[in-house]
């Protein structure tokens, strides 16, 4: 099994941002960015959750 890839904060926020910012779909910009839907999924709800506060 393959170690588990570790993403920047920054990464992560460029990333929400497509999807949030430039309403590109999770999976456009999950397939362009080369990760997996579910986890971009998890970032944007995360972020959505942070934004809450």
């Amino acid at each position: 099994m393959s170690a588990r890839k570790k993403y920047s904060k920054e990464f992560k926020l460029d990333a929400v941002s497509l999807v949030i910012d430039q309403n590109y779909t999770r999976a456009e910009a999950s397939k362009n960015l080369g990760i997996n839907p579910n986890m971009l999924g998890r970032w944007v709800k995360e972020a959505d959750t942070d934004d809450g506060k």
